[in-house]
């Protein structure tokens, strides 16, 4: 399967990482010496990805800068002797980077930003959806994202999935399969001892046409509460499609919480 276009959702007010996401976006917050994000924008990148499409927060231009071109900075680098810098700050070659902006609204959750893009599809058209703070380690500079896509049938869906302890599962959505091992359904957050299943929901999917026009549709809908992509992805199931569920090879990390944003930098560190 040849998938050319990526969506980033980043918007968001990262409430659970104030103060410090008062001046910067989540997703911008350093694991190691980089953003977040951009262990996502590298893994799709590596995996063929041409045209990435971000949905930031309505006026706020930090990815923008990061991965645009800074003339002082290149110059000063060129100027000093220290061109081997510039391999750090210079945009990815042949990629073209969208900025969708992301209204403050009563609408929130992760099928809205989704939504948002399906305009950007062309009939026929799959894409990749991966979230924007948080990403799956490999050591060995391998891409995940290019994995899910030659797992994914011709024209299909997929998802990826990790495996966490049974004691933790309350802390997750986690996956609820089909008798043919497919996505049936995400139950959030379940007793562990109810649980469905240990393998939880990492916000990295492969969507086709017709889900992505299925979710973009749910996002224009009012409900009231949160606009969950599983949602749409329940119904696309009930109504005979199917997504298939693969598991990731590398570390998933994120940086939801202080913790787990301490223990993403010691793992990629080494430490």
């Amino acid at each position: 399967m040849n998938i050319t276009k990526a969506i980033i959702p980043v918007a968001g007010w990262g409430t659970r990482r104030l103060p410090v996401t008062k001046a910067i976006e989540k997703c911008m917050l350093p694991v190691g010496n980089r953003p977040i994000v951009d262990y996502v924008v590298q893994d799709a990148i590596a995996a063929g990805i041409t045209e990435i499409f971000f949905v930031v927060n309505q006026g706020d231009r930090q990815l923008e800068k990061y991965y645009s071109h800074n003339p002082g900075l290149e110059q000063h680098l060129n100027y000093f002797g220290k061109q081997e810098y510039l391999r750090y700050v210079m945009p990815p070659e042949g990629i073209k980077f969208y900025y969708i902006d992301q209204a403050s609204s009563s609408k929130y959750g992760t099928a809205i930003p989704v939504g948002m893009c399906a305009q950007y599809l062309k009939p026929g058209e799959s894409v990749a959806v991966m979230m924007g703070d948080d990403f799956v380690y490999n050591p060995d500079g391998s891409s995940e994202l290019r994995r899910l896509i030659a797992s994914t049938p011709e024209g299909g869906n997929s998802m990826l999935s990790a495996t966490v302890p049974q004691e933790t599962v309350n802390r997750y959505g986690v996956i609820e399969f089909d008798v043919n091992g497919n996505y049936y359904q995400m139950v959030e957050k379940p007793d562990p001892a109810s649980a469905p299943s240990t393998s939880i929901n990492i916000s990295k999917y492969i969507f086709n046409y017709d889900l992505m026009q299925m979710i973009g549709a749910y996002s224009q809908v009012d409900i009231t509460g949160e606009y969950y992509i599983t949602e749409p992805m329940n119904q696309y199931v009930l109504t005979g499609g199917s997504i298939k569920v693969v598991p990731a090879v590398g570390q998933y990390l994120d940086a939801g919480d202080p913790y787990s944003w301490l223990y993403a930098n010691r793992v990629i560190l080494g430490q």
